[in-house]
């Protein structure tokens, strides 16, 4: 069984940056997995954020996304990171971590293990 445990969310001002964690357990190796992010803000369905193959070599961004928030892994330490940069009050949403077994996918389908998730609020 797989268990991501997500962490680093807070509270932050407009333009100011915040480091995800998702600390990956699980019987198989870590770098066997793509990992991902997802967020899901207040009334809106959730949606893709970011994804990066089981060893880091590519990676898919959302479109809006591009230029502000960067994608990592540390297959050593079992963890992947969101690196998020000029944050606007439209990130502020609940951000969770999933891994799957289809190289950079981005549809919620295709991923078999999420996180609980992690509350990023951004204030104007």
């Amino acid at each position: 069984q797989v268990q991501l445990v997500e962490s680093g969310g807070g509270l932050v001002q407009a333009g100011g940056s915040l480091r995800l964690s998702c600390l990956f357990s699980g019987r198989y190796g870590f770098s066997t997995y793509s990992m991902a992010w997802f967020r899901q803000a207040p009334g809106k369905e959730r949606e893709f954020v970011a994804v990066i193959s089981g060893r880091g070599g590519s990676k898919t961004y959302a479109d809006s996304l591009k230029g502000r928030f960067t994608i990592s892994r540390d297959n050593a330490k079992n963890t992947m990171y969101l690196q998020m940069n000029d944050l606007k009050p439209e990130d502020t949403a609940i951000y969770s971590c999933a891994a799957g077994g289809i190289a950079t996918a981005t549809r919620i389908r295709d991923y078999d293990y999420w996180g609980q998730g992690t509350q990023v609020t951004v204030s104007s």
